[in-house]
């Protein structure tokens, strides 16, 4: 049975229950499988070497999520070339497809999480009850540590982003 942690995270002011570890800065990534827009399964590890941004929303067809995945694809070509960026959500395929096509944010990686949540319990912010993950952003190295985890204390408010890019840019080196 997976860790659960309870208070870390709120969603309109209430607190919600939170499956997984509470991963640290320093420790190495997990490994997890999500599948992308064509149905393809993607693993962090097919981006070994690379720096990874990987931003979790909850849905894309929220207003917050909507905003954090535009921004880190608009981002993304002001990074430097060795830098990639994931945006990971329990939202079908299907509808991240449509989604970045729409909002012109092909720029990021947009993951579907939804048949296994494996990234959501490896990371520890999938939501228990509602089956949601939690917003957060972390940045692995190429050497596959983690180097900066944000897990957003509200559901509903932006993480920081200039802090989330700075510690892309330094780990790209």
């Amino acid at each position: 049975m997976a860790k659960e942690r309870k208070g870390v995270v709120t969603m309109k002011g209430n607190p919600v229950t939170l499956v997984g570890p509470d991963l640290a800065v320093g420790e190495r990534a997990p490994e997890f499988a999500a599948v992308d827009r064509d149905l393809h399964e993607v693993k962090l590890s097919d981006f070994a070497g690379r720096v990874v941004v990987i931003s979790s929303v909850v849905s894309v067809d929220t207003s917050v999520c909507a905003v954090q995945t535009k921004r880190f694809s608009d981002e993304t070509e002001e990074l430097p070339e060795n830098v990639v960026v994931l945006t990971i959500s329990t939202d079908l395929p299907f509808a991240l497809g449509r989604f970045c096509a729409a909002e012109g944010a092909g720029h990021t990686v947009a993951l579907s999480d939804h048949r296994s949540v494996s990234f959501g319990t490896a990371y520890g912010v999938l939501i228990k009850d509602l089956r949601l993950l939690a917003r957060s952003v972390w940045v692995v190295g190429k050497d596959g540590k983690i180097v900066y985890k944000e897990i957003v204390p509200e559901v509903a408010s932006h993480p920081d982003y200039d802090r989330a890019l700075k510690a892309a840019r330094q780990a790209a080196g």
